[in-house]
């Protein structure tokens, strides 16, 4: 199957253009060639093809999807703060069960993109995509009347297989609308939803929890998506190309009555079409086999699952922090979160003003030929900021320096968190366009198992080295980490190019 970059950015080869010749560029598209038995799209300018979408309307599909990619997340955290109230109404004292029924979700995360990016790439991104937020939309009737918390934990890991979806096919989506120089906006503009709902989460948790109790939490959650949900069922449409044109093949081959007709798509694999069975099985494996055979993915997902982590290990104290040491109330404890928001704002401004500017200027100082690396750069600046920020708050709250000392000391994390996560998200895009939703699926399941699990030491760590040493040993692990960026933006071309994955 080619990838999507090869529609976009270079010629595709002579068998799938009606007419090549020595002297004719081959087409951009792959084109229909009735006389070859081949279907492909009627023509490069063909208005059905994803790439060729009107700008508004590709804007409208990707703010679809950035939509509920918000509120997924946000469904995350967003329970954090209404914990102690669940532990009074449940009766319940052990810390890390409590800790564990918010961080089940981000379990979710990890199991749910396994299953959901390949079937995208077999049946389509719209209705696996469909599929999967209502699967989260329902659940959330399931937390808000859980009986007790062993229920509770059941039903939030499955909403969270299900709120994962917007995650995993957002990369495809974006891969199957944009070409490589506005991948930067788009994925700026679509990530804000997994590193933003997480801290408005707290914010609108707290005064929740407070005021009309935690289950109303999931009332909450469940009508805004539940209304998002609707908006997308309405006016989402498909874009994966290869779908299509399957779609497309099996209309003519019955109105033609020319069972023998092929998609253009499989055509170029050189082999016939695989059985659904078939096909699944191999999507499913293909997260796997990045994570195992490709070590630039391997790499990357570490690295930001380590990033990821530390967001989360973030959120363990400060909550506590602004409750027992500043005196705030649960509502306005989740307030304080605004320092890793504003930053991240920040970061995704910054990100979103220099990624597409730089791989346009780069490729052009490289004769034009572009490379994925050349998304990266900017991360070794942005890497350098994250520690700040542990040593920053650590000190600050430990020795009760004024409240805004602490929450200004998060914004760096925020804007290195976001200049680290962007590049690779969109760096993965385009070394994978045509299965982005399989390898952002091997990044996702990474972060999320770490995002999982690792808080779950937050209170033993810190309750062992206190705020001030919990915190700068977070900040010298961020610190020792600094160089990875380094190494990639060297040595990330010669790792990709020597370690080639076969996909199909």
């Amino acid at each position: 199957m080619p990838d999507l970059e090869d529609q976009s950015e270079k010629p595709t080869s002579p068998v799938q253009s009606p007419a090549s010749s020595t002297t004719t560029i081959a087409a951009l598209y792959p084109e229909t060639d009735l006389d070859k038995g081949i279907i492909g799209w009627d023509g490069q300018d063909d208005p059905n093809n994803p790439q060729n979408f009107a700008p508004k309307r590709k804007w409208m599909l990707l703010a679809l999807m950035s939509s509920f990619t918000f509120i997924s997340p946000l469904a995350s955290s967003m329970f954090s703060p209404a914990i102690s109230y669940v532990a009074a109404d449940f009766g319940v004292t052990n810390e890390y069960l409590l800790s564990f029924s918010v961080t089940i979700f981000l379990l979710g995360y990890t199991i749910g993109p396994l299953f959901l990016a390949p079937l995208s790439e077999i049946y389509g991104r719209r209705i696996a995509l469909s599929a999967a937020n209502w699967f989260f939309v329902v659940w959330q009737i399931g937390c808000a009347l859980a009986p007790n918390l062993s229920a509770l934990i059941v039903f939030r890991l499955f909403a969270g297989m299900g709120g994962v979806g917007c995650i995993t096919l957002g990369a495809g989506v974006i891969a199957d609308l944009f070409p490589r120089t506005q991948r930067g906006m788009a994925t700026s503009i679509w990530a804000m939803g997994p590193l933003i709902g997480p801290v408005v989460g707290p914010i609108a948790g707290g005064f929740i929890g407070e005021t009309i109790g935690w289950r109303w939490v999931f009332w909450i959650l469940l009508i805004a998506s539940g209304t998002i949900g609707a908006g997308i069922e309405l006016l989402n449409r498909e874009t994966y190309a290869p779908v299509l044109i399957r779609w497309k093949t099996a209309k003519l081959a019955r109105e033609l009555n020319r069972p023998e007709l092929r998609s253009a798509y499989d055509i170029s694999q050189g082999t016939t079409p695989p059985t659904v069975s078939q096909a699944l099985m191999q999507g499913l494996r293909r997260p796997i086999i990045l994570l195992c055979k490709s070590p630039i993915v391997l790499l990357l997902s570490i690295y930001m699952a380590f990033v990821y982590g530390l967001l989360y290990l973030f959120f363990t104290t400060i909550t506590s922090v602004f409750e027992q040491t500043y005196g705030f109330s649960t509502g306005l404890a989740g307030l304080s979160y605004l320092g890793i928001g504003v930053g991240f704002f920040i970061g995704m401004t910054a990100v979103a003003m220099t990624s597409d500017r730089m791989v346009v200027k780069l490729t052009a100082r490289n004769n034009g030929v572009f490379q994925p690396e050349m998304r990266l750069p900017t991360m070794i600046i942005f890497a350098c900021l994250l520690p700040i920020s542990f040593f920053w708050y650590g000190w600050s709250a430990k020795y009760e320096v004024q409240w805004i000392v602490p929450i200004i000391g998060m914004a760096p994390f925020g804007i290195g968190m976001l200049g680290v996560y962007m590049p690779i998200q969109t760096y993965v895009i385009d070394c994978y366009p045509a299965y982005a939703a399989s390898a952002n699926a091997a990044l996702t399941a990474t972060r999320s198992l770490v995002g999982a699990v690792l808080p779950l030491a937050g209170p033993k760590l810190f309750s062992s080295l206190g705020l001030g040493w919990g915190n700068s040993l977070l900040g010298f692990l961020a610190l020792a980490f600094v160089p990875v960026p380094i190494f990639f933006n060297r040595y990330g071309q010669k790792i990709r190019e020597k370690w080639v994955v076969n996909l199909d």
